[in-house]
């Protein structure tokens, strides 16, 4: 389905599922901009009598931008987005910096952000960076030279508040006997782990604790190029990140909780979705269709071998996959399969949302408890 179709992304758009709560209360990303500190994304401007939204999510793979309204208890409709692969962490391995062509990719695609802002009016904005500014040297000269060209003003957030907008946006597919719940999302430059505890009664679930596990689907692509494609490269990624991850287990007793029952996987990225339309048998990606579904973890794993046994040109034809993607799709697998090997949950809940629909619900849900009379913000931190 296309990035841009209106989508609504409700509690009321899943009747069968009880909701599972908004993440803890807690003070808003980024400092809330005074008057006289408005951002100057190309002449943009908050307007009050605005009733949407936007979030800017700048990755180490992909510039996404997602416009919403508030639709609903807790829920938003999509009314235009923007999804464009910038692979700003190309080379970041390596080097340890930002390179010139990547840079120039990403400004291209916030350039066309900044317009996009311009022409719809929104009532507030929180632009973020992730994993490939966070690592690099020249990141934050890089988000200074963003702000010059295209009045965009970018924060580089944390790995644990990446971890809590996912956990926001996902949090309305937990469901009634939920205890704990695993979320993970794998990046372009590292795979983030949140662990969460839901008590009866109350609508907010609790981080317990997460990891941040500095591999992703751009990074492992570069860094072990056609290995993935053979099983014994396929595994040895498989090995390394079920290494990295025992530790936090161990801390948290995972393992214990899961035997224990009440345990939910879910997984929000690429790599779950596209595993999720493989297992469907889907003609074409729908997000619909996929967003929420529950896949037996077998079906799941039965989805990875058939990708892993396409070859390159054989996921580069699939629908679900293309061109674009196909030197990403078998790292992440690798990645999910080690996942499974730590935590064997029996299902995977997988989720078409993330941190875009995150910063969107935390954005309306401070506004609603502030009251109507509250006056409009920007997002983007101010100096």
């Amino acid at each position: 389905m296309p990035d841009d179709a209106p989508l609504p992304l409700c509690q009321a758009d899943r009747p069968a599922r009880a909701p599972g709560g908004a993440a803890a209360d807690r003070p808003a990303l980024g400092a809330v901009q005074a008057a006289g500190c408005a951002p100057r994304a190309a002449g943009w401007q908050p307007s009050p009598a605005s009733g949407a939204y936007a979030a800017l999510d700048l990755g180490t793979n992909n510039c996404r931008l997602l416009l919403g309204t508030p639709s609903g208890p807790g829920g938003f409709r999509v009314i235009d987005s923007f999804s464009r692969i910038v692979r700003l962490g190309e080379g970041l391995g390596a080097t340890g910096q930002l390179s010139e062509a990547a840079m120039d990719r990403a400004l291209a695609a916030l350039h066309a952000c900044a317009q996009k802002l311009v022409r719809r009016p929104v009532r507030a904005l929180q632009a973020v960076a992730t994993e490939a500014c966070r690592r690099a040297g020249n990141g934050p000269t890089f988000l200074a030279r963003v702000e010059a060209e295209t009045g965009l003003r970018l924060r580089i957030i944390t790995a644990r508040e990446e971890a809590e907008l996912a956990m926001e946006s996902c949090a309305p597919l937990l469901e009634p006997g939920d205890r704990r719940a695993i979320l993970f999302d794998i990046g372009g430059g590292s795979t983030e782990i949140a662990w969460i505890r839901i008590q009866p009664g109350r609508q907010v679930p609790e981080l317990i604790g997460t990891i941040s596990v500095p591999v992703g689907v751009v990074t492992l692509s570069e860094r072990c190029g056609p290995s993935c494609f053979t099983e014994a490269g396929f595994h040895a990624v498989v090995d390394e990140v079920a290494a990295r991850l025992r530790g936090f287990d161990a801390v948290h007793c995972i393992g214990q909780e899961i035997r224990a029952g009440g345990v939910r996987l879910m997984g929000t990225s690429g790599t779950v979705t596209t595993l999720a339309g493989v297992a469907m048998a889907l003609p074409r990606y729908r997000r619909l269709l996929v967003d929420g579904q529950i896949l037996e973890s077998c079906d799941a794993d039965q989805a990875l071998g058939d990708l892993f046994a396409l070859g390159r040109d054989g996921l580069a034809a699939h629908p679900c996959v293309g061109p674009d993607r196909v030197d990403f799709v078998l790292p992440g697998c690798a990645v999910y399969a080690a996942i499974r090997r730590v935590w064997p949950v029996p299902r995977l809940t997988v989720a078409d949302r993330g941190l875009r629909e995150g910063i969107l619900l935390r954005q309306m849900r401070l506004d609603r408890q502030a009251g109507p009379r509250r006056p409009p913000r920007s997002w983007q931190g101010c100096a």
